[in-house]
This record gives C-alpha cells, sequence and structure tokens, in this order.
C-alpha cells in the first residue's frame, strides 16, 4: 500500500514543470519509437520518464559486447538478449501502468505500411542507422501525414555544443542526412522533416569501412555520451510538441 501511494507521485516534479494539463496530453500520447540502439534506447526512455501513456518500441537487434560503451540496454549480464525486451522490462519498472507494445522485428520496406495502418499514432520517433528502412519510414510518416522526428548520424563526432534541431534540407557536415535527402528526392519527397544532426565534422579517422555488419557499409567510431545527448534532443523534440 505505500509503494503504491508512492508510484502516485512518481511524476510529481515533470507536473510542476509542465503543468497538469501537458500531463494529460502525454498520458493519452502514443508514440512508435523505431531502433533502439545508442540514440533510440536513451530517447524511448526520456520518453517513457516523462509519463507517456502509451508506445510502441521497435527493434531486432541483440546486445553485442561492441554496445557496451554507449548503449543503455547494454551491460556485460545482457549480452545476446534483445534490446526491445531488455527495455520493455526496464519501461514497466519506471511506469508499470504504461501501455507498451514490443517488435523485437528488423523493420523492411515492405512493412512499414503495415506498422503505420494498424494503429494511431501521435509521434513516431526514427532513431534507425540503415538507410532503405529509414527512409521508407519517413516516406510513409509524412504520406499519412504522422509527425515525425529523425535523427541522424551521431558516429565519429564528440561535441555536443554542436548539436542541433534543423530540417533535414538544411543540414551539413553530416554524411547520412545527404544520403537520405538523396534517396527521399528520387522517392518524391521534398517537405521539411524535422531531425536532429550535430554540425561538426566527422572524424574520418574514426570511421572504419566494413562488409561484416548487416546492411552497414561502415562502422563509426563513438563515444558514451554522444547517442545519449542526440536521444534526449528527440525526447524533447517528441515531448514539447505532443
Amino acid at each position: 500500500m505505500v509503494k503504491e501511494e508512492l508510484m502516485e507521485n512518481w511524476k510529481q516534479r515533470t507536473e510542476l514543470l509542465l503543468g497538469e494539463e501537458k500531463m494529460e496530453h502525454l498520458r493519452n500520447a502514443h508514440v512508435l519509437v523505431v531502433g533502439l540502439g545508442g540514440v533510440g534506447a536513451y530517447a524511448a526512455e526520456m520518453i517513457c520518464r516523462a509519463g507517456v501513456g502509451k508506445m510502441t518500441i521497435v527493434d531486432a537487434d541483440t546486445v553485442q559486447p561492441t554496445n557496451l560503451n554507449r548503449q543503455l540496454p547494454a551491460l556485460t549480464s545482457t549480452l545476446g538478449m534483445s534490446k526491445a525486451q531488455i527495455l520493455e522490462a526496464r519501461f514497466k519498472d519506471i511506469n508499470p501502468q504504461i501501455e507498451l507494445t514490443v517488435l523485437p522485428v528488423f523493420l523492411k520496406d515492405d512493412n512499414i505500411p503495415e506498422l503505420l495502418d494498424n494503429t494511431k499514432y501521435d509521434f513516431i520517433v526514427d532513431a534507425i542507422d540503415t538507410l532503405s528502412p529509414k527512409c521508407y519510414l519517413i516516406y510513409h510518416a509524412l504520406q499519412r501525414r504522422i509527425k515525425i522526428v529523425s535523427s541522424m548520424g551521431a558516429g565519429a563526432k564528440s561535441d555536443i555544443t554542436q548539436v542541433r534541431f534543423a530540417d533535414l534540407w538544411d543540414t551539413y557536415h553530416c554524411g547520412l542526412s545527404k544520403a537520405v535527402r538523396k534517396r527521399l528526392q528520387k522517392m518524391g519527397i521534398k517537405r521539411k522533416v524535422p531531425v536532429v544532426f550535430s554540425t561538426e565534422q566527422a572524424d574520418p579517422k574514426a570511421v572504419l569501412l566494413t562488409d561484416d555488419e548487416k546492411n552497414k557499409k561502415s562502422t563509426c567510431g563513438t563515444v558514451s555520451y554522444m547517442p545519449a545527448v542526440f536521444g534526449c534532443y528527440l525526447a524533447e523534440y517528441v515531448i514539447k510538441r505532443l
């Protein structure tokens, strides 16, 4: 009984800042987060801790040793486990009342429409790190007029003071942004797309070409705090606009 009474007040500090009406909006909102790696897991947790009442989280990846330096679900005790399922337990431990749909699947181009049409989302967080599903998610969200914010590349960068919100078409010094713009133009998309990116030029010495990772042509060096900052920016964008 004492624990239940304490839990009633867990959002008190947030309500003091945002107000009762805003908390009601958050409680009634449904946010989709796709990609639960270095950026997406932090974005999803910040959204959960803000009091959003309903979330759908999507990622097929399992925790690997190389995730330990920066990813929220990554511990030596969780190696090999599903990131989505780790976060499911974590989010329900933060907010036992949350309505959580967990999809530990790899999002392919042709199943994105089904995902977006199955239920109503108030906001989408795109934290996908592979080009094709990222662009298709943005494309189909825009076609359905669902609000979306997308993360650009946090790899090979280390200066948090250069992280920014911008329209995709105004970004620079970001290889992922350039590739996304090119692909969306081919798909006939020229509308504004809100993104988080860094104005910092990527360190070329921190980029390793590879063919041993699924759907990736390169691996970028990363530092513990940078993906988390990107994730917090995404969460701020969503929370302030719900």
